[in-house]
């Protein structure tokens, strides 16, 4: 039988590597790879509590195509109020850089600041794509807790988002 003795410099030595597996990925870019793995182990553990919570409980066999279409559509709205519009303008103002007047309506333009785990949650908090996975898992565990109030809540971002699509159509066609 063998035994494992441990050895502080081991532990130096791993993240020596490791450091230096990161700076090779992209020589010159500051790119945040060590934020992106504490968000994806955040991520991770997230849905790992959310299905472990669910244990002893009867989850749904599936969810019908009407609620996925639902949820998608108020995920959609979500995540874009939460990266670009000006009212969440304070939840990303930690993470992030103002530049300018955004695209749509009450939008507001940002880049990430900082490194490491800051600059890799403000890419994530100005990402649409990037914040849709969260805001989706937020609204399916939701559902599966709580599926007529979830529905109701999804109900009204799918209306703002209907909403804002009939103002885009309208000026349009003033224009």
């Amino acid at each position: 039988m063998s035994t494992t003795t441990y050895h502080p410099s081991a532990s130096r030595q791993a993240k020596r590597r490791a450091r230096h597996l990161m700076t090779g990925y992209a020589p010159g870019q500051n790119i945040p790879l060590g934020g992106y793995a504490a968000l994806m182990g955040v991520f991770g553990g997230a849905l790992t509590a959310l299905l472990a919570s669910r244990r002893g409980r009867r989850s749904p066999a599936r969810i019908s195509n009407n609620d996925l279409a639902l949820l998608g559509v108020a995920t959609h709205r979500v995540t874009r109020v939460l990266t670009h519009d000006w009212v969440t303008a304070p939840v990303r103002a930690p993470f992030t850089r103002y530049q300018g007047e955004g695209k749509g309506g009450g939008e507001v333009e940002e880049e990430a600041r900082g490194s490491g785990l800051r600059q890799a949650a403000g890419e994530l908090l100005t990402c649409r794509f990037c914040a849709g996975p969260w805001v989706g898992m937020a609204f399916v565990g939701a559902y599966l807790f709580r599926p007529r109030e979830t529905r109701t809540v999804a109900s009204i971002f799918t209306v703002a988002t209907a909403s804002d699509f009939l103002h885009q159509v309208y000026d349009r066609l003033q224009d």
